[in-house]
């Protein structure tokens, strides 16, 4: 479970402009072409955020990178040349506060155009994207607090009509399951592919505690600047599963643990509603849902919430040139919850 932990994360940022990104230094003389629209052009975007909640409820550091990656082997992994890498794809000693899961951004056109896509990532970097993009390198010896992570694609070419094939491999991975979409292709360079992937992991707290009560109920706060609508608090254990919802924003809010009767279609059902309440197209929701059933929904407690766009927009700034007339960011929060039935059964394991 632990290997596929990730980040949330909700702080206040100012919008850059992407030259840097797009490589340009910051002694360089820059001539700002005048803003392009294309009010044609829709942008959506999903993606997940996870931390794992210490005893007193806050965000923890911890190893996402415990395990061989779940991906596909034609996605690029970190820049070989800013960070080690282990001998699987992964990186065993890096540790964050928060991991930054499979955002996908997806446009729709009924007509061939061509994008530049930015994104930054304070206090973290940019590990793993698909197709090939521009990332920067990072300094060596540097917190990733300190970190200012990016990445850019240029010259993304959209068609209402696929182009080439997209890159398929033998065996199961979750990450096909977000083509499932009516999306436009999308092609950079040679690479082929119904969006544009990437992953990230970052260093900062969050904005949203969950802790175990002595008589096991779950204390959640909600201490940034934005409203949250929605929480969802799920628990599984021995195949039995259950969830409770909450709505309104409260600020605080203590949850009894779920009772053990739920199913999973309506679970899916309602997370499912939820998302295309935030403004996700029916089968872009599925989609998610679908990518992360393996993980958001297997033996655990954990909190989900729906992330306000003004907060997506602050910790993860995205840029498309020309602009787009829609732009659509849903992100889910999840906190993994160690609750005292984990202790014990960790302790018995042990023992054994």
């Amino acid at each position: 479970m632990m290997k596929r932990l990730g980040a949330l994360i909700l702080l206040p940022l100012t919008l850059a402009g992407t030259s840097a990104m797009f490589g340009v230094g910051a002694g360089d003389s820059v001539t700002h072409p005048p803003v392009l629209n294309s009010p044609d052009l829709t942008v959506h975007e999903w993606g997940t955020f996870t931390s794992l909640a210490g005893p007193d409820g806050r965000a923890v550091e911890w190893t996402p990178f415990s395990g061989p990656s779940d991906l596909p082997r034609f996605v690029t992994i970190l820049n070989p040349s800013s960070i080690k890498t282990g001998p699987h794809g992964y990186l065993p000693v890096l540790r964050s506060t928060v991991r930054m899961e499979t955002p996908v951004i997806y446009f729709y056109s009924g007509r061939e155009q061509t994008v530049n896509a930015s994104v930054r990532l304070p206090h973290g970097l940019i590990t793993e994207w698909y197709p090939q993009a521009r990332v920067p390198p990072v300094p060596a010896m540097t917190p990733l607090a300190k970190m200012t992570g990016g990445i850019a694609w240029n010259d993304v070419r959209i068609s209402p009509l696929p182009r080439g094939q997209f890159p398929v491999e033998a065996g199961k991975s979750h990450y096909y399951a977000a083509r499932e979409t009516d999306a436009s292709p999308v092609q950079v360079g040679s690479q082929h592919e119904k969006f544009l992937f990437y992953r990230g992991v970052a260093s900062f707290p969050i904005p949203v505690s969950a802790r175990v009560n002595q008589d096991r109920t779950i204390a959640v706060e909600n201490t940034g600047t934005h409203d949250i609508g929605l929480f969802v608090l799920f628990e599984k254990r021995g195949g039995r599963l259950g969830y409770r919802v909450v709505r309104g924003s409260p600020r605080q809010v203590t949850l009894s643990r779920p009772v053990l009767t739920g199913d999973f279609e309506s679970l899916r059902q309602d997370l499912q509603t939820a998302l295309t309440g935030e403004g996700l197209y029916p089968r872009e929701a599925a989609a998610m849902i679908e990518t992360w059933r393996d993980s958001w929904f297997e033996e655990g407690t954990r909190l989900f919430y729906v992330i306000p766009r003004a907060g997506v927009d602050a910790i993860l700034p995205l840029d498309i040139e020309p602009r787009p007339g829609d732009v659509v960011r849903v992100f889910v929060g999840r906190i993994e919850i160690v609750t005292p039935e984990m202790h014990t059964s960790a302790s018995r394991r042990f023992r054994r």
